[in-house]
């Protein structure tokens, strides 16, 4: 696979040695750590960004040599420049993550000391706490979608993809992965996750009755190399249709923007917890590399708690 385009960073403002660095750097990410193709593509813009405003901040196209000598005021400089073009810090702590992490692979192939650029402290921000559905609510969802289409295979199709991220937890790229040879569902999925991450997860029997029940229906034909789920015309299905059938529904039933598709996994990972799930077999199931992510859940919980707590406690009022 070629590598992304670097033209964002203009020729005129990035050397030659930098830009070279840069892609090899990302060539290293994809076939070595394995990270995933849209991050790639986040790391280049991120990067590109930095290197042709240090050129601008310094006057001329900077080396690699002169990229080893950035300053913290240097640092301070490109972050002020970003956060006054409407970057959030949300963003910004992206971007500097980014960066950091090209400049820690750089100084150990040149041989050069980048506690400037490392010791950059990203700016404060409140992290999103996931946003799960009730399981009410969750049920809801799945029960309008069914009733949506006019077509009795659209509608069993879109009820399995949902069933699919809400009972295996899947991400929705995981679930529309899936191909002809993975039918029937088995007891137990393998699925190639992020960073090509392999993990198994079970398989309902809800969620294995609602694939064979759109399978039963669909009117393409099958095959082992082919996806599962199919789009009108027959080709594969885009995460956009499922979102747009989940937009669709949410306003029917007076639900928060925030019920999307990845809400679906998220609620998976709730309510595993609510009924007193541990928290790194939730870890496994999700695919999550580090547990600190599957963490937020609890905060979930923790939040919801203090929620109840506020409202019902004797003291409260």
């Amino acid at each position: 696979m070629s590598g992304p385009d670097l033209s964002a960073a203009d020729p005129g403002l990035v050397s030659p040695a930098a830009r070279d660095a840069l892609q090899t750097w990302l060539d290293h990410q994809r076939s070595l750590k394995g990270v995933a193709e849209n991050t790639i593509t986040a790391y280049q813009g991120d990067v590109a960004d930095f290197l042709a405003f240090i050129s601008q901040h310094k006057g001329a196209p900077q080396g690699l040599g002169a990229l080893s000598k950035i300053s913290i005021s240097d640092m301070r400089s490109w972050m002020a420049r970003t956060r006054g073009g409407g970057v959030g810090p949300r963003s910004m702590a992206r971007k500097l993550s980014a960066v950091k992490a090209f400049y820690r692979w750089l100084a150990e192939r040149e041989g050069f000391e980048p506690t400037a650029v490392l010791s950059t402290r990203a700016p404060r921000f409140q992290k999103k706490l996931p946003r799960p559905l009730a399981i009410d609510a969750a049920k809801a969802l799945i029960d309008c979608v069914e009733i949506q289409s006019d077509r009795p295979w659209v509608a069993a199709r879109d009820v399995a993809v949902l069933t699919l991220l809400w009972g295996c937890g899947l991400r929705i790229s995981e679930a529309l992965s899936l191909k002809g040879r993975d039918a029937p569902l088995p007891d137990s999925l393998r699925i190639l996750g992020k960073g090509n991450k392999e993990r198994v997860v079970p398989v309902l029997p809800a969620a294995r009755a609602a694939v064979d029940a759109y399978l039963r229906l669909c009117p393409h034909p099958g095959g082992d190399d082919l996806p599962l789920f199919r789009a009108i015309r027959g080709g594969p299905l885009s995460p956009r249709a499922i979102a747009k059938v989940m937009a669709d529904a949410r306003m029917q039933l007076g639900l928060p923007a925030s019920a999307t598709p990845h809400a679906m996994r998220h609620s998976f990972a709730t309510h595993l917890l609510d009924a007193g799930g541990d928290l790194r077999a939730i870890q496994e199931l999700l695919g999550h590399a580090s547990l600190s992510t599957t963490q937020a859940y609890t905060a979930v919980d923790t939040a919801r708690l203090m929620e109840v707590y506020n409202r019902t406690h004797p003291k409260a009022g």
